[in-house]
């Protein structure tokens, strides 16, 4: 009986190893991807900002959909995200002045001031999308989030693919890359459990 047990709580623990190592691959798989077809919008997915001023992370990825909108991807930059108590801007104000100034036509930019992490923002942006009739969206964030992103975004009905980021902090060193892949491989993981997302490193729960 004893060795029964063990047997089955063996094979419990390798399916778990095997689980979140496939994962983990599949995070560092789609990171490395780009995907930007033609789509109805390009969605920044927000982060830190500081009395209206983004921070580096989000910075680098309104840089980043900049060169998207400019290459012709989607006539609409989307930023989205909330405020923390007692800030005086949202990150989606804070991206879409940020984009404004960058010289981006009023026309073609809308900002969604809710989401306090990604899967709230993901259903707030479709809900805009269905206001609107869009269906199709390029997501840009870090490399390491973009796999859980678009599977929020898949699950909030928008037909996602992502363009991660290719600079900023996420990605300066091994050492930052292997805690965002562990991190999201937890998240990742605990979202497909429970339907329920996770709060952590900035701007990414």
């Amino acid at each position: 009986m004893r060795s029964l047990v063990a047997r089955v709580v063996g094979a419990g623990v390798l399916a778990a190893l095997l689980l979140v190592a496939t994962t983990a691959l599949a995070i560092w798989w789609t990171a490395r991807q780009d995907a930007h077809p033609a789509s109805d919008a390009i969605v920044v997915l927000g982060s830190a900002q500081y009395n209206g001023v983004p921070s580096s992370i989000f910075e680098a990825r309104l840089e980043h959909a900049i060169d998207l909108y400019e290459d012709g991807v989607a006539p609409v930059v989307v930023t989205v995200g909330g405020k923390a108590a007692g800030d005086a801007f949202t990150e989606a104000e804070a991206g879409r002045d940020y984009l404004a100034q960058a010289g981006l036509p009023a026309d073609a930019l809308l900002a969604v001031p809710e989401g306090v992490d990604t899967l709230e923002s993901m259903r707030v942006v479709a809900a805009a999308f269905d206001e609107r009739g869009w269906t199709s969206a390029v997501l840009v964030t870090d490399p390491w989030h973009a796999m859980r992103a678009e599977r929020m975004a898949e699950d909030a009905g928008i037909d996602a693919g992502s363009s991660p980021t290719r600079q900023g902090p996420a990605v300066q060193t091994r050492a930052t890359q292997f805690r965002y892949i562990l991190r999201e491989t937890a998240a990742y993981l605990l979202y497909r459990a429970t339907g329920e997302s996770v709060a952590g490193a900035p701007g990414i729960g």
